[in-house]
């Protein structure tokens, strides 16, 4: 069983790589987006030097950051690192010689020649971009949950969780935020060769750009932390104690915690329940607790992490978060 499981995670380490190299190739590149990344910044540099492919370009980044993987985060996980990092690239390249035509396609990465002409969206940017975004999110976050990275810049956001405390999230959009701005200097003010090799350059891009970093990152955090809080409730209530612990333990099939407080103005001891729920019966409790009692002391705020019985597993020590 232990082996299986482990032979699929290296299975979904690959179907993500396949899924963001796929996203690069046909939503990214044609159109000069720059969505962070060391991939983002090969598509700025492949503007200076077009001759050289996407994915080679990300070669020249991704073999140092490895090696600081491995050193950093051990030798399983720099394993993965590895593969995942070689292959991406190696996957991009040969992906897009099958979507162009000749050699000078792939120079130029003109939409027009993308697979024939089937899926040119220069007529509609947005699209390109959100589904560019979309895909790079999913295939990362499948990767990054299976405790490996792609390399880039997804590397340099680790580190920064790890020695800097920044959410993985907001680590991935600190560094790509750098990338964005050598794309806007050399394809969006046009320097380079994206004018002349017919391909998007335009300082609009940028934010198209940004708006991909943006929505990428929020499917990232989805893929590793889910897509809704849990909340937190605080409920002061007098003389109600007995039905609310029967609505709590047998209704929602749930536990709580009562807290000794006191009224400030009253300075009445009371009880306050400390209970942990789902966004969805966040509703549900509050119309109970009305019915028991309408003047009661309601308060509900997000909980962002909940581990323990019912709720998400504790994480091992060197497990990712988004949040």
């Amino acid at each position: 069983m232990r082996s299986l499981r482990w032979w699929c995670s290296w299975a979904v380490v690959f179907i993500g790589c396949i899924i963001m190299g796929s996203a690069f190739v046909l939503f990214v590149n044609p159109y000069n987006f720059v969505p962070g990344g060391v991939y983002g910044l090969s598509v700025v540099l492949h503007n200076i030097f077009p001759s050289v492919q996407v994915g080679t370009i990300a070669y020249f980044f991704d073999v140092p950051l490895m090696l600081t993987a491995v050193l950093v985060f051990g030798g399983r996980f720099g394993a993965r690192t590895i593969v995942a990092a070689l292959f991406t690239p190696l996957f991009m390249n040969m992906l897009t010689l099958l979507v162009y035509p000749d050699r000078a396609a792939v120079e130029s990465l003109d939409p027009s020649l993308l697979l024939g002409g089937k899926l040119d969206l220069s007529g509609d940017l947005l699209l390109a971009c959100l589904t560019g975004a979309v895909m790079i999110g999913v295939g990362q976050g499948l990767v990054v949950r299976n405790q490996a990275t792609t390399g880039g810049t997804d590397i340099v956001a680790m580190l920064l969780q790890r020695f800097a405390g920044i959410k993985f999230s907001d680590g991935i959009l600190i560094a790509d935020g750098t990338v964005v701005l050598s794309g806007l200097l050399v394809i969006g003010f046009g320097i380079g060769t994206s004018s002349e090799s017919g391909g998007f350059g335009a300082p609009s891009l940028t934010l198209y750009s940004l708006l991909s970093i943006y929505a990428s990152s929020r499917v990232v955090a989805y893929m590793l932390d889910g897509a809704s809080y849990d909340k937190l409730l605080f409920i002061i209530t007098d003389g109600h104690r007995e039905e609310l612990r029967r609505f709590v333990i047998e209704d929602l099939d749930r536990s709580a915690t009562y807290i000794k407080s006191s009224g400030m103005y009253t300075g009445a001891e009371k009880e306050m329940i400390f209970l942990v729920v789902s966004r969805n019966e966040v509703a549900g409790v509050q119309r109970k607790v009305k019915k028991i009692d309408p003047r009661a002391f309601f308060v509900v705020t997000d909980a962002y992490d909940t581990y323990g019985e019912g709720f998400k597993p504790f994480p091992d020590d060197n497990e990712i978060k988004a949040e």
